[in-house]
Formats: structure tokens, C-alpha cells, sequence
């Protein structure tokens, strides 16, 4: 097996990297073309906390990830995608993991990310309303644009309402970088969800891989 040069040096950049409070390196055309390399391998994030910082994929891998604390019931079929815990909840975990610098950024997101609580309605016979199902998750990673404070991609398993795909899930950063994958029935989806909470920490890119599309 060829020995690559520069093996050495890029993992000494990524010690640099984690060792810094600000995920800095030099400036100089060596670092920086180590950094290049490791974009390019995934092995290195721009920083979502830092302007400028960078961050390595295994330190985001030591980062937990959230979604319903009963997800996994819903896998084994013992509750229905109704009884998942609400957005609110998940998001409330997420925020208090984070640093406290890091918090107030995250909450000024959380109509965006976790959306407005869930109020069931009833026709004027008392039958209820079904209200397309939106579950949360949040993943260590970034997209085309870093992610959301701490280094967190967020994303939604969720009813799309169309006959042909009518479950879905998809994945942002903290800008506009989105990807999704349309699933023919529940199960596909739970399925694929669980591929990308095992796959974390990723760039979206790498959901190509996954049967995703970039939007």
C-alpha cells in the first residue's frame, strides 16, 4: 500500500485544530493545504461557533446526537407516529448540551428549527383533525454552510401529504444547504432515518450516498 506523504502532517493540523479554542491554524500554504485535504476527506468542518474555525469530524463524533426519545418504539411498532415526543422537547435536550455562550444562539433558532407546537383541531362533528407528523432530529455535522451552534445539522422525519412518497425525511445546516430522500411508506423512512443517525458526524454531501438529493 502506497504511504501518503502527508499523512503525518494533516493529522498533526487536526491536533492544532482541537487543541485550539477558536478551531485556528496558520495561515501559511502548507496548513492550508492540509486543510484542503481534510475538506475534502471529511475529516474537517468549517466551525459553526468560531468565524474562520474549523473543526474535526472526530471530536463531532463524541457529540450525541437528538430525536425522539421514543423513536425507537416507534420502530419496534409499540406506539404510532403520533405518540412521538414533540419537537419542543427534543429541541429543549439539544440546547442544553450546548455551552453557555452557546445557548442563546440556539434558541434565537428554535422557531425554525423545532417549528410551533402542535394544537390537534376538531371539525364541528368533534372528529379530530390528523395533523402530518414532523419529528425532529439533530445530528453533529455541517452542509454547505456550517451547521447550527455547537456543530449540528438539523433535519425532520415527516408526512409529506403526496400518495406517491408521503413520508420524507430531510436534513439542514444552518443556511440555506438542504437535502432530502422521499420514502414510499413508514417503515422506509425509519429505516433510512436510522442509517443517517448511525452515519453522524457527516457533511450533507455524503447523504448522496445515502439516496438523498441536494435541493
Amino acid at each position: 500500500m502506497a504511504h501518503d506523504p502527508n499523512e503525518k502532517f494533516d493529522q498533526a493540523v487536526l491536533d492544532k485544530i482541537e487543541q485550539s479554542p477558536i478551531g485556528a491554524v496558520p495561515m501559511t500554504p502548507a496548513y492550508q493545504d492540509a486543510l484542503k485535504r481534510l475538506y475534502a476527506s471529511h475529516q474537517a468542518y468549517a466551525d459553526a461557533d468560531h468565524k474562520d474555525g474549523h473543526v474535526t469530524a472526530r471530536s463531532l463524533a463524541k457529540l450525541p446526537s437528538f430525536h425522539a426519545k421514543n423513536l425507537g418504539e416507534l420502530m419496534a411498532g409499540k406506539i404510532t407516529s403520533e405518540e412521538l415526543e414533540p419537537n419542543a422537547g427534543i429541541f429543549d435536550r439539544y440546547v442544553a448540551s450546548l455551552t453557555a455562550d452557546r445557548r442563546a444562539r440556539a434558541e434565537a433558532r428554535r422557531l425554525v428549527v423545532a417549528g410551533k407546537p402542535v394544537h390537534h383541531r376538531k371539525h364541528h362533528d368533534a372528529t379530530a383533525v390528523h395533523d402530518l407528523v414532523h419529528s425532529l432530529f439533530l445530528v453533529p455535522g455541517a452542509g454547505p454552510h456550517p451547521g447550527l451552534p455547537g456543530n449540528y445539522l438539523y433535519g425532520s422525519l415527516y408526512e409529506t401529504g403526496h400518495a406517491a412518497t408521503p413520508w420524507a425525511i430531510n436534513v439542514h445546516d444552518s443556511d440555506d444547504g438542504a437535502a432530502v430522500f422521499e420514502a414510499s411508506d413508514l417503515p422506509a423512512a425509519l429505516a433510512k432515518l436510522e442509517e443517517v443517525l448511525a452515519s453522524a458526524p457527516f457533511t450533507m454531501s455524503e447523504l448522496v450516498a445515502l439516496e438523498f438529493r441536494m435541493v
